[in-house]
């Protein structure tokens, strides 16, 4: 177990690169599937893949923020992610989407505009699960409809 405390990585507790969807032709795949479930907070696509391990693609726009927030934000979906590989099925990449509902820069009033609430790891966590349970529902209509 390798732990170092400046300037290393926790190499224990990060996602392999084989675990991510990096190609734009990867991100394509998922959405060219169209089983697309969202909540107010989330979006999650899903397609079959051929690995036999899940695989986890993010997209956060620049509605979500600066890049400091983005990344925030991508961070917290990965480690969601992370720790819910046990609880979600494998053989499927998922692709994760900020769904940013607050009204745009012009309708806030100035005062509102830099106190904007950010999720938590735990309302991140409990809208991925759901989404992943609604959508491996769609997955079995489809397969008993067939």
């Amino acid at each position: 177990m390798q732990l170092a405390i400046y300037g290393g990585t926790l190499k224990p507790f990060s996602l392999p690169k084989k675990e991510r969807l990096i190609s734009n032709k990867q991100f394509e795949a998922v959405l060219a599937r169209n089983l697309r479930v969202s909540d107010g907070l989330l979006t999650l696509c899903m397609s079959e893949n051929n690995c036999g391990y899940p695989r986890l693609g993010v997209s956060v726009g620049k509605s979500c923020g600066n890049a400091v927030a983005r990344n925030r934000l991508k961070r917290l979906l990965r480690e969601v992610f992370r720790q819910s590989q046990s609880q979600i099925p494998g053989g499927f990449d998922y692709l994760l989407m900020i769904s940013p509902e607050q009204p745009k820069k012009e309708d806030k009033p100035a005062s509102t505009r830099k106190t904007v609430a950010r999720p938590t790891f735990e309302q991140i966590k409990a809208s991925f699960l759901a989404l992943v349970a609604a959508a491996e529902s769609r997955i079995k209509k489809k397969v008993d409809s067939h």
